[in-house]
């Protein structure tokens, strides 16, 4: 039987609502700036703390809730966002440096979750997470009853049929019911599927195993809340690239040539070299970046599993716990994802923003979908996925009661 289902109550974009995912922020300061910018923004919702009024004000997340409610609301009675009942919602990405991408919102059995190779289940969960951030994001769900944000899940098999069955579907659909472009340029488009051709795809996405790509939070927070499905994006191998995933680290004991010299002290190879930071074309190598310094650092061969090799598993093992004694959900540890340049890094310890950049070469596809498989847990922040679905397209209401 398949995990996966159309929509019940569906709310489709008719313009202006999309917005990168809530979580891909690492300066939340832009988040304001944006739904300024836009009020539509779905961001205005997700993100209610983040609104220009709750800012001024000084609201914390819980005393913005019942203004995330209200501005949702708005956006619906102004027809921002179109009914649709017993759909699922093919999508499709183009026009970016990636190939085009598709894939199928639909809701997903919550009870199909695994989060250990002990636990049955077709959705496969191994990343750790924020707890904090897992309650805000079931506090929003309850308090709106309806779900913003989708969680990318990647089929693991079949993933060339479920390709193949969307982009036909949508060549037989028309125009699409909104076209949104991201900052990167790409061209997002949503088409809904309804009937006996809804329910097959759906169907057909919830087929075989499912990786949590992206959402780890919002996928607990389903189960934290009791919630019978939750809204994900099921795409396929073919349709994303795995970017970096970098570290800011603030609040050094002592400068970031000491933290080096450290590093090389615990058996790692560091060289010095002349200019700029750039992203390590593949693993083996890290960049560290500091007081106008480039440093490159190879740490000894690891045994172990294919995830104690990565090296993000290394940073956060040798630096992090080890050098620095700190958990990788401390504070001080900021994760920035592959949409931001190494320049961007570069600005940010050059300014005393941060005091040290890290900066990590992406984890494959394959080397995703085999510690998955193998029911290993990646490192927190080790993937970033491209390209990503937008929030604010599609949006599930709850049922009631």
């Amino acid at each position: 039987m398949s995990a996966a289902h159309p929509i019940e109550q569906a709310w489709l974009s008719t313009g202006q609502t999309g917005a990168r995912n809530y979580d891909e922020f690492p300066d939340e300061t832009e988040i304001t700036r944006i739904i300024e910018a836009n009020p539509a923004s779905v961001l205005g919702v997700e993100m209610p703390a983040h609104t220009p009024e709750a800012v001024a004000a000084g609201l914390t997340f819980e005393q913005a809730l019942q203004g995330a409610a209200e501005r949702l609301g708005a956006l619906q009675e102004a027809g921002r966002f179109a009914s649709f009942g017993d759909v699922a919602v093919a999508y499709r990405i183009s026009g970016g440096a990636e190939p085009v991408a598709y894939g199928l919102f639909c809701m997903v059995d919550t009870s199909e979750i695994s989060s250990a190779a002990d636990e049955p289940g077709k959705v496969i969960r191994n990343e750790e997470v924020f707890i904090e951030k897992v309650e805000q994001r079931n506090e929003l769900n309850q308090r709106l009853r309806h779900l913003l944000s989708p969680v990318l899940l990647l089929q693991s098999t079949g993933g060339e049929r479920l390709h193949a069955a969307i982009e036909a579907a949508i060549g037989e659909a028309g125009a699409p019911v909104v076209a949104d472009v991201d900052e990167a340029g790409r061209t997002h488009e949503i088409w809904p599927i309804g009937g006996a051709a809804g329910a097959e795809l759906a169907a057909l996405a919830g087929d075989g195993d499912l990786i949590v790509a992206d959402g780890n939070h919002r996928s607990l927070a389903a189960q934290v809340g009791g919630l019978d499905r939750f809204l994900a994006v099921v795409t396929t191998p073919q349709s994303v690239t795995i970017r970096p995933y970098h570290r800011l680290v603030s609040g050094l004991p002592g400068s970031a040539a000491q933290l080096v010299q450290q590093v090389a002290q615990i058996g790692a190879t560091v060289a010095e070299v002349d200019g700029p930071p750039r992203t390590p074309e593949s693993g083996g190598t890290v960049v560290f970046y500091g007081s106008g310094r480039t440093w490159e650092v190879s740490f000894p061969d690891a045994e172990g599993s294919v995830v104690d090799r990565l090296d993000h598993t290394r940073i956060e093992q040798e630096v992090f716990n080890g050098l620095l004694g700190r958990d990788a959900g401390d504070k001080r540890i900021t994760y920035v994802g592959g949409d931001y340049p190494a320049s961007w890094l570069v600005e940010q310890v050059d300014s005393g923003e941060a005091d040290l950049a890290i900066l990590i070469a992406p984890v494959t596809v394959d080397d995703f979908i085999d510690v998955n498989l193998q029911r290993l847990k990646m490192p927190r922040k080790s993937t970033w996925f491209v390209p990503k679905a937008r929030a604010g397209l599609t949006i599930a209401e709850l049922p009631k009661g």
